[in-house]
C-alpha cells in the first residue's frame, strides 16, 4: 500500500468520493462546512485503485481531520493514515489532532482511542443544526442511534 498526497489532478475523484461516501461534496461539523475536494490530504492506494482517503485542514497549532474513509475495513488503511496525519501534524508545527464524530458512530469512536484519542467535548443537538444547513443527513445513524449530536476527539502531537 502507498499513501501519496491528494494532487490537484486528484480533486474531482475526492469530490466524487466525497458524495458517495459523505452524501454530499461538503461535509458540515461544528457549524462550519468543509468542501474535502478542495482541501488537503492523503489518499491511500493498493494495486493502483483508492482503497482510504483522509482530508484535514491546518489551524494554527491544530490540525483538524475533516473526512477519513477507509474502503476495505480492517485492513490497516486507516492506521496508515492516522500515521500521515500525525506526521503531517509535525510538519506544520501543530501540538495537537482533532476530529468530530457523531454519537452513533461507535466504530469509529473504538478505532480512534485504540490510537490514542482522548474525548473532548459533546455538542448536544450539534446535528440536528447540520440537518437545517444539509437536510439531507439522516435522522437515525449506525445501530439505530438517533443520530443528534457531535463528539470531538483530539489528540497531542
Amino acid at each position: 500500500m502507498v499513501i501519496r498526497p491528494v494532487e490537484e489532478g486528484d480533486r474531482p475523484t475526492v469530490g466524487w468520493l466525497t458524495t458517495q461516501l459523505w452524501g454530499a461534496p461538503e461535509v458540515v461539523v461544528h457549524d462550519a462546512a468543509f468542501y474535502p475536494a478542495a482541501l488537503p490530504g492523503f489518499i491511500a492506494e493498493r494495486a493502483g485503485r483508492i482503497a482510504g482517503l483522509v482530508t484535514y485542514d491546518v489551524r494554527p497549532g491544530v490540525l483538524e481531520i475533516v473526512t477519513i474513509n477507509a474502503l476495505d475495513r480492517h485492513a490497516g488503511i486507516g492506521t496508515r493514515l492516522i500515521e500521515a496525519i500525525r506526521a503531517e501534524a509535525k510538519r506544520h508545527g501543530c501540538r495537537e489532532i482533532m476530529l468530530t464524530t457523531t454519537n452513533d458512530n461507535i466504530g469509529a469512536l473504538r478505532f480512534y482511542q485504540r490510537r490514542g484519542f482522548r474525548l473532548a467535548a459533546l455538542r448536544p443537538g450539534a446535528v440536528d443544526r447540520s440537518r437545517m444547513r444539509k437536510p439531507g443527513i439522516p435522522r437515525t445513524g449506525d445501530y439505530g442511534i438517533p443520530l443528534r449530536d457531535e463528539i470531538d476527539l483530539t489528540s497531542v502531537v
